[in-house]
C-alpha cells in the first residue's frame, strides 16, 4: 500500500480528519484502537511519571500526526481512542494557529462564559494562554480526572465555536466565501465539543472504553 502522509491541521482540516485513511488493516482498525488507547492512559497513570505525561502531550511534536492518526482517527466519536484523537488534533490545531484560535475564544468568552469557567483558560485569552490551556487538557489526561480534562477541552470547542460564529455572522453579506468557511468551523467546533462532553458523562458512568 502507498504511503500516505498527514498534513498538520489547520482549522479547516479538522473537518477533514474523518476522512484520513490509515496503513492498517480497517479489519483491525477497532481492536487496535481500542487498546492502544486503553494501555497509552492506564500506563501513564499507573506510571505518576511527569516526564512521561510531558512526552506523551508532545507526541505529534515528535512523532507527527501520522502515528496518532493510524492508531486512533477512524475509531467512534463517544470512545476514548476517538476522543484521544479529537484532543490531540486540537492541541495540534492550537499550536500551529494560536492567534485566530484565541481570536475566536475571546470573541466567545461573553456568549459562553459558564463554558468559558470550566475550560479554564486564563483571563485574558490570548495565543500563550490557548496552548497552555491544550497542554493543561492532555495532561490531564495522562495524570488527572480525565472526564474533567474531557469536559474541559469540550467546553473549550465549544467558547471557540460561538467565537467563530460570531465572525462569521460580522463576514456575511461582504466576504461570503470567509463567512462560509467559518460557519463550518464553528459548526464542526460545536459537534467536536458536544462529543467530547458526552465522553466525559461516559467516564462518569463507567462506559467508556
Amino acid at each position: 500500500m502507498a504511503e500516505h502522509r498527514y498534513r498538520r491541521p489547520a482549522m479547516l482540516d479538522m473537518e477533514e480528519a474523518e476522512q484520513i485513511e490509515g496503513d492498517i488493516d480497517p479489519a483491525d482498525v477497532g481492536l487496535i484502537a481500542h487498546e492502544t488507547a486503553g494501555a497509552v492512559v492506564a500506563q501513564a497513570r499507573e506510571a505518576g511519571d511527569p516526564a512521561l505525561v510531558e512526552r506523551l502531550i508532545k507526541l505529534v511534536d515528535e512523532e507527527g500526526i501520522d502515528t496518532v492518526a493510524m492508531m486512533w482517527s477512524k475509531a467512534g466519536a463517544h470512545t476514548l481512542p476517538g476522543a484521544l484523537w479529537r484532543i490531540y488534533m486540537l492541541r495540534e490545531w492550537v499550536q500551529h494557529d494560536a492567534v485566530s484560535v484565541a481570536r475566536s475564544y475571546h470573541h466567545g468568552v461573553q456568549a459562553a462564559n459558564v463554558r468559558h469557567a470550566i475550560a479554564g483558560v486564563e483571563d485574558p485569552p490570548g495565543p500563550k494562554e490557548v496552548k497552555t490551556l491544550a497542554d493543561s487538557v492532555l495532561s490531564g489526561v495522562f495524570s488527572g480526572d480525565l472526564a474533567v480534562a474531557l469536559d474541559r477541552a469540550g467546553a473549550f470547542c465549544r467558547v471557540v465555536a460561538t467565537g467563530a460564529a460570531f465572525e462569521a455572522e460580522s463576514d456575511d453579506g461582504h466576504a461570503d466565501a470567509r463567512a462560509h468557511q467559518t460557519t463550518m468551523r464553528a459548526a464542526q467546533l460545536l459537534r467536536t465539543g458536544e462529543d467530547l462532553e458526552r465522553c466525559a458523562a461516559m467516564f462518569r458512568e463507567g462506559r467508556l472504553d
